[in-house]
């Protein structure tokens, strides 16, 4: 380390005047300059006095002449501030070496392993000193931890030997006890072992003050101290002693009581082991103690878990032992319990073949019973007194299906019609009431197979015969009894009927089984009828048509039970027959039974049927034709609304030829236009609406002066000349309403004249009324009384007139909820409702409103309705 001389005051001292000296001559140079400057300049002699006159002329010689002293005063300063600075930082690095020498000595020492040699840091800035100390501490701190931790190990290894070299659990704890004392150094302890049949801590072994105490002590969990340790499997550790505290005398010591304690669990796998107990006259017990003692426990506690483990194999062993022992003396006694059983077992054998025999034979005479039963050809069966089954024979197998436990499991009741239920609940209350007296029933049951037949039981009550002690039925199958009395039944009763009619009648069964043909059937079947009876439709050779359609009878009757009615035609020896067959099912007790078939030749009755609808199929051509011929005089709609564009006509006729008809006629500047309603309708009232037709052609055709009155005064004399109703003797009353107008368009004329027709005229709102005469066209007037001329309407046509007017088959039409005629009234509301409308509009309205009030209601005459807007 390289040593750093020290500056001294004295060379400081000088060298500061030296430099201050050089400082002021260096000064002087300033005045001495400005003065012999200005002497020059102002020629000045230079002495003293013109020093003097120099600065009384020039003041700022003053100031320069105060340069030297400045100059002097900044050198002495800094030089001052220069020295003083070095010499605190020689100070300071010998400081700094100081401390670098004391660091390295106690660096040694640690080196060394003295860790107590006496050290402390220079001061805050000594951070190499602080470093030491703090490693000084750590290291002295593992020193301290590594001495802890072998005197653990060392602890553990004289207690494992210890362990390792007992069997014996009371030598083993009066050991390990002795040892742990000595070794941590303590004057008194105790190790108590834990009982976990009686749930107590048991002392083992007490050692105070160097030898052994007898002390028997016992702890229940949770009782004093050593319990409390063993409850909560925790150590304590006191320093304030209880005084109820047992204390060890000693003879040295006297009863003097200890001033520290502490108790260890002894723990492994989480279950207690035992509890040990150290007392000492210490103040205190070492951390390390405590933390050795806890350590070893766990190690005690599994040596002394293991000796009870083996101490209890070895007791279980001596048990097993012993059992074995009890065993074999028990067996022998077993032994002889056996051939004592054996002895006893043969004689059993010999009275239970003895008994075997006398089964067999009982056995015997059941089966004998049981074949009897079984082959038997009715059923016997027995109830108690609450009218349960209790019996049926095997004989029921055979007859009904049924196993005899089927029977008794309600197959007896399950399978019986409701009336068979019935009549079987009235014979037990006959039964009951009358004991003794026989009562009869027939009733229907259904098989297993799902077959029905007919029983006849016979019941008797037995209940006070001990032998019997119940009520008996006997059951017979009747079937074919019933069968054989249905077929007689049902052939006598067909036979008085059918015998002499007309038509051939069949009964057949759901199977197609023939029980009945009267004798007609040979004449339409070529069969006698006595050789179809028992037959069925497979086994016979009958038309195939007929054959097929009495399957397909029998088979929609058996799904429905509905009659079913047909036609069919096929060959007979009287050629090709059609016949009308109607097939009608027959029930008995609402099952169906056989089906009768009725059929009825209706060949002659066809061939006029056809006749009908041939010419019925004329006539409808005839009616189309005439059709087509009417349609022909019927104005064509384009034409009408090329010269009344704001015009409709609903024309709807009843039949295919109508008694209604529009009529359309142009002559020079007059349009004629009317509704014609004929009598009657149909072909006669179209026949009739062409003599009107013509009729009105020719009269306005005539003479265009004709008013619409004048044309009806001549229509109807045309009418009743055509008709010869002029005649004295006519008596045809035919002829026609009619509502006609003669229109001028330029003149805005209007001329109308009805025959029992009106004319609606809707203007601004209001509707008015122009009705016709109370008389016809044509027809015969009454003699007494003269005909007057029909009136003449002359009405003024205005922009905006709406003009209607119609058959009465509009008004007469039935219909609404009142069933009520359609009326004048309603065609009104509809005109006056609807004032808005065009014409178009108002077709579709009257054509609507007509289909929903007719509804279904037949329409009872030709329509025709016609609007017109000016």
């Amino acid at each position: 380390m390289t040593s750093i001389g020290k500056i001294s005051d004295t060379s400081s001292g000088n060298v500061i005047r030296q430099r201050v000296i050089l400082a002021i001559a260096f000064g002087l140079l300033f005045p001495i300059s400005s003065w012999i400057i200005d002497f020059s300049i102002k020629e000045i002699p230079f002495s003293l006095s013109g020093i003097v006159k120099l600065h009384s002329i020039n003041p700022t010689h003053w100031f320069i002449d105060l340069i030297p002293f400045i100059f002097a005063f900044f050198s002495w300063f800094q030089l001052k501030k220069y020295f003083e600075k070095t010499l605190f930082l020689e100070e300071e690095l010998h400081q700094r070496d100081d401390d670098i020498s004391k660091n390295a000595l106690f660096a040694k020492k640690i080196g060394e392993g003295d860790y107590n040699a006496p050290f402390e840091a220079t001061d805050e800035e000594d951070v190499l000193g602080k470093s030491l100390l703090v490693m000084r501490d750590n290291l002295l701190s593992n020193q301290q931890k590594e001495s802890e931790l072998n005197w653990i190990a060392k602890g553990k290894e004289d207690i494992s030997y210890i362990l390792r070299l007992h069997t014996n659990l009371d030598e083993l704890s009066y050991d390990v006890l002795v040892k742990l004392i000595q070794y941590i150094n303590i004057v008194q302890g105790a190790l108590y072992i834990y009982n976990e049949d009686k749930n107590v801590l048991v002392n083992l072994a007490t050692y105070a003050y160097n030898r052994r105490k007898h002390i028997n002590q016992e702890f229940k969990i949770g009782k004093g101290l050593i319990g409390q340790c063993a409850y909560e499997k925790d150590f304590i550790y006191r320093t304030e002693i209880p005084d109820d505290y047992a204390t060890i005398t000693s003879g040295i010591l006297g009863d003097k009581k200890p001033k520290s304690l502490l108790i260890i669990p002894l723990i492994t796998n989480e279950k207690l082991q035992g509890v040990v107990e150290f007392a000492s006259i210490d103040e205190e017990i070492p951390e390390i103690t405590i933390r050795f003692l806890r350590e070893v426990g766990e190690i005690i506690a599994r040596t002394i878990f293991n000796l009870s483990v083996n101490q209890k194999t070895e007791k279980l062993l001596q048990e097993a032992q012993q059992m074995t022992e009890e065993l074999k003396e028990n067996q022998e006694e077993l032994r002889q319990n056996a051939e004592e059983m054996r002895a006893t077992h043969d004689e059993l054998e010999k009275s239970n073949a003895q008994l075997e025999g006398k089964i067999i034979e009982v056995e015997n005479a059941q089966k004998r019973l049981h074949s009897l039963l079984e082959n038997a050809s009715e059923i016997i069966s027995i109830y108690n007194q609450d009218l349960k089954l209790t019996y049926v024979s095997p004989s029921v197998t055979k007859i009904l299906g049924y196993t005899p436990q089927e029977m008794m499991s309600g197959k007896d009741i399950d399978r019986l019609t409701r009336k068979g239920e019935i009549d079987l609940n009235q014979m037990f209350e006959n039964l009951n009431n009358n004991p003794r007296v026989a009562v009869t029933i027939q009733y229907t049951f259904m098989k297993k197979d799902g077959e029905k037949i007919f029983l006849e039981v016979t019941g008797r009550n037995l209940l006070d015969d001990a032998a019997i002690n119940g009520i008996i039925l006997n059951s017979q199958d009747i079937t074919e009894r019933k069968r054989a009395e249905k077929e007689e039944r049902m052939r006598s009763k067909m036979q008085s009927l059918s015998e002499n009619s007309p038509d051939v009648i069949l009964r057949l069964n759901t199977t197609g089984q023939f029980f009945y043909a009267n004798p007609m059937v040979e004449r339409y079947l070529n069969i006698p009828a006595r050789e179809l009876i028992n037959q069925t439709l497979s086994s016979i050779q009958i038309n195939e048509n007929l054959a097929n359609f009495l399957k397909d009878s029998i088979k929609a009757i058996k799904n429905s039970k509905e009659k079913v009615e047909g036609e069919l035609s096929f060959p007979t020896q009287m050629g090709e027959t059609i016949m009308h067959v109607v097939a009608i099912p027959e029930f008995n007790e609402n099952e169906l039974e056989t089906i009768l078939f009725v059929s009825h030749d209706i060949t002659e009755a066809k061939r006029i049927e056809m006749e009908i609808q041939d010419k019925n199929r004329k006539i409808t051509e005839s009616i189309n034709y005439a059709q087509r011929i009417q349609t022909s005089i019927l104005p064509n709609s384009r034409i009408v609304r090329q010269y009344l564009p704001k015009s409709f006509i609903f024309y709807h006729p009843r039949d295919v030829v109508s008694g209604d008809f529009p009529w359309f006629f142009i002559k020079e500047d007059y349009i004629y236009i009317a509704v014609v309603d004929c009598t009657g309708h149909g072909v006669p009232g179209a026949l009739l609406s062409f003599i009107a037709y013509f009729t009105l052609n020719n009269v306005v055709d005539h003479d265009i002066s004709y008013s619409a009155g004048k044309i009806l005064d001549l229509l109807h004399f045309g009418v009743r000349k055509t008709l010869k109703q002029d005649r004295p003797d006519a008596d045809a009353r035919d002829g026609m309403d009619i509502a006609l107008c003669k229109i001028q368009l330029k003149k805005h004329e209007l001329q109308y004249a009805g025959a029992h027709r009106p004319l609606f005229l809707l203007r601004k709102g209001e509707l008015l009324e122009f009705k016709g005469d109370r008389k016809a066209i044509g027809g015969i007037p009454h003699p007494k009384k003269g005909e007057e001329d029909f009136t003449n309407h002359q009405i003024d046509i205005l922009s905006g007139d709406k003009i209607f007017f119609f058959s009465d088959g509009l008004t007469d039409q039935v219909g609404g909820e009142e069933k009520r005629k359609y009326g004048p009234m309603r065609v009104r509301d509809l005109i006056l409702g609807n004032q808005e409308f065009t014409m178009p509009q108002y077709s579709e309205l009257f054509a609507k409103d007509f289909e929903e009030y007719k509804g279904n209601n037949k329409q009872v005459d030709d329509l025709l309705l016609i609007g017109i807007e000016f």
